[in-house]
């Protein structure tokens, strides 16, 4: 079993993650902290392989912690959970050795890929003096394969990518015709992919009504964030 320390200021966010948790084979929550110097605590007398950690709590926050985890070189992981999603707090979060990073609010699939992956990888190191090439790949192809259910069945991942990419381009609202233009596929098939970023509620789709001619469907973009799509890709 892998044991995890979670730490979270919010009770509510704590008492989520916890029900989570407690949904996905192979961990077991030991402690729980609701700020970064109680967490220190706790490290400094029990051992864990996984800490959840928040951003945003009082005192030492949690990108403080995961600079004093690294300098006294504990052995163990750290995956942010944290609703701050500028780029200068994932990148030092990510420099500074953390494996993962959810970003708030997120659903059940997210949580599951990151530690799924996670305990995927954590195998492969288990019992191995030395590791070759294919051992490493393992981890990445094993993600891309949990990342594969994620994704509604017909729909391609690569494909996906290219279609939000295209989106990116415009900054106003747009038809399924003009997707199907852009990325060359029929527009039954961009439809699709439409559709499902509506559901991941990337997307809105609404009636546009003109001074002349029939009432137009046409996409916004609700959610501009790469972080909300790219886990799907």
């Amino acid at each position: 079993m892998i044991k995890v320390l979670l730490v979270e200021e919010d009770p509510m966010a704590l008492k989520f993650h916890e029900h989570y948790l407690n949904q996905v084979k192979g961990y077991e929550l030991v402690d729980k902290a609701r700020t970064g110097e109680e967490a220190l605590e706790l490290l400094a007398v029990k051992s864990y392989d996984l800490v959840l950690l928040d951003i945003f709590m009082p005192g030492m926050d949690g990108l403080q912690l995961l600079k004093v985890i690294r300098e006294q070189e504990r052995n163990l992981d750290v995956i942010i959970i944290s609703a701050a999603k500028d780029k200068e707090h994932i990148q030092t979060a990510l420099r500074n050795g953390a494996v993962d990073y959810i970003i708030k609010p997120f659903d059940f699939e997210r949580f599951n890929l990151a530690l799924t992956t996670f305990y995927h990888r954590s195998l492969i190191f288990k019992n191995k003096t030395g590791l070759e090439q294919t051992d490493l790949d393992k981890g990445v192809i094993y993600k891309e394969q949990v990342t594969d259910l994620l994704v509604p069945k017909g729909l391609d991942r690569n494909t996906l990518k290219t279609v939000w990419q295209n989106i990116s381009l415009l900054d106003r609202d747009f038809t399924t015709e003009e997707i199907s233009s852009m990325v060359g596929i029929s527009r039954v098939s961009i439809r699709k992919y439409l559709d499902f970023m509506k559901k991941l509620h990337i997307l809105s789709l609404e009636l546009h009504r003109g001074a002349v001619g029939r009432p137009v469907y046409k996409y916004k973009c609700i959610d501009s964030s790469k972080n909300s799509i790219e886990q799907y890709f």
